[in-house]
């Protein structure tokens, strides 16, 4: 018997969930385009980034969910802090831009999809420049183009900004959207978790 007092409460779960992950505001217009550029030239981001890549890439919305590849080598022994100027680690600096960064994606409908660490050099190569050390590297997910740009440009990341900028020697990320994966991901175990919990509690009222 099913006892909907124990699989409403799932379908609202799942209902937030789905408003949370989803982009329900479609592609960015171009007056959201034109706004986000003037605020990254405002921060003056041209001068680390090639805002015209920035721009053809917002302007070429499809409204759809996409995944930023990032390959990252932290700034290796140790290195002035940017604002004391104490010889700190790399990776200490780094976690002080990507911890609050990373809380704000989640906020966003975003979340670290994978992150590893490099265990060794290039095994397939071709017509590259060398190795030069990658320390780690991630996949990021985005609910949008519109969730990217916002995070990116936003003025309470300016102060932090040169955290990153110090603890990393080397970077390079482009966005990607998946052709195949064989993870698991929230879309899938979300509602099956929830629909186990409901199942378990239905059993449970009715034992």
């Amino acid at each position: 018997m099913i006892m909907l007092e124990c699989w409403l409460p799932a379908l609202a779960a799942y209902a937030l969930f789905l408003a949370w992950y989803q982009n329900w505001r479609g592609p960015l217009s171009r007056a959201e385009v034109d706004a986000f550029m003037a605020e990254a030239e405002a921060q003056d981001a041209g001068k680390n980034n090639d805002l015209d890549i920035v721009r053809a890439f917002l302007e070429k919305d499809d409204g759809r969910e996409f995944v930023m590849l990032n390959l990252v080598r932290v700034a290796p022994g140790l290195v002035p802090d940017p604002e004391t100027g104490t010889p700190t680690q790399g990776r200490v600096l780094m976690n002080r831009y990507s911890t609050p960064f990373i809380k704000r994606l989640i906020l966003r409908g975003g979340h670290p999809a994978i992150v590893a660490r490099k265990v060794g050099g290039y095994v397939d190569a071709w017509h590259v420049a060398p190795d030069p050390g990658w320390t780690i590297m991630g996949y990021m997910r985005y609910r949008s183009r519109r969730d990217m740009a916002k995070l990116a440009f936003d003025p309470r990341f300016r102060d932090i900004h040169k955290f990153k900028i110090a603890g990393t020697a080397e970077t390079f990320s482009f966005p990607t959207q998946p052709m195949l994966t064989l993870f698991v991901g929230p879309r899938v175990w979300v509602p099956l978790t929830l629909a186990l919990m409901a199942a378990l509690a239905n059993l449970a009222v009715i034992a």
